[in-house]
């Protein structure tokens, strides 16, 4: 993912200087224009905006321990968690230095390609962005989340959450015609035609958790999906597929039917997992 950045910068016509703990990875982009710095540190004191994308956060501080980051704008595009991305805020800013935190979302091949639709969450100085909003730009979109410097992470891993849950959702399906003379191409279109259909929904729950009418345009209630799970488990039964994806949320809307909530949609849910809180 560094690599793809610098490379996007490098087309855009602005000067880059890279490093990389793996030398020969930060020699390859010399060729595409970029200067080649010894150090971490050396890549630092290049210039005043410092993007940092490595594997991980404790690699964002190991490098970067003996850099000097006075006055320095460091944008921190390494996937980590929100606590991080607050704690890294802290970090760099006893360090002289303003920061950003970032939250990619998309994989290298995205990164400036015109209309791939890869954009990045930033969260932190809103200065910072503002000044550097055009270079940010070059590799892919921006969209600011606020002053909070945990928000881009936070934002980042939900829509990932979501994803995976989604992910499962796929595999549990193609598991289930696995079996039968379904051929998996055919089927696939119409898996991606109704998970479509049925995205939407997410503005019907934060609609419902902002009114806090959970009850609010439901359709399809709890009392008749907690019923209807029944059909999807036998299915799986038959099939001689493990429902072990599908089960840890059937047994939230279990517990949701029997506190009392069963004229309710799914958005309760949420409050098994995170209790609101209190005003």
């Amino acid at each position: 993912m560094g690599t793809a950045l610098a490379r996007a910068w490098l087309a855009a016509g602005h000067p880059v200087t890279v490093w990389n703990r793996t030398p020969a990875r930060a020699e390859a982009l010399a060729a595409e224009g970029a200067t080649v710095a010894a150090s971490a540190a050396e890549a630092v004191a290049a210039g005043r905006l410092v993007v940092a994308c490595l594997l991980d956060d404790a690699s964002v501080g190991e490098a970067l321990d003996g850099a000097d980051l006075t006055g320095r704008d460091l944008v921190n595009l390494t996937t980590g968690t929100s606590a991080q991305g607050r704690s890294r805020a802290t970090w760099a800013q006893a360090r002289g230095a303003r920061f950003l935190d970032g939250g990619i979302m998309a994989v290298p091949p995205m990164i400036g390609a015109a209309g791939s639709g890869a954009y990045v969450f930033y969260s932190g100085s809103a200065a910072l962005f503002e000044e550097h909003r055009a270079t940010l730009a070059v590799p892919a979109g921006t969209t600011y989340v606020g002053a909070d410097p945990g928000f881009a992470a936070l934002h980042d891993v939900a829509l990932l959450s979501a994803m995976t849950g989604m992910f499962a959702g796929i595999t549990h399906a193609f598991a289930l015609i696995r079996p039968e003379d379904i051929a998996p191409k055919d089927f696939a279109p119409l898996l991606v035609s109704w998970l479509t259909a049925m995205a939407p929904m997410a503005h019907q729950a934060a609609d419902q958790l902002e009114s806090g009418d959970y009850g609010k345009d439901v359709v399809s209630n709890l009392a008749m999906q907690v019923a209807a799970n029944a059909t999807l488990l036998r299915t799986a039964e038959e099939q001689g597929v493990s429902a072990e994806l599908l089960t840890p949320y059937m047994d939230l809307m279990e517990r949701r039917l029997a506190d009392g909530h069963g004229a309710e949609g799914t958005t309760g849910l949420v409050d098994l997992l995170a209790p609101a809180q209190s005003a």
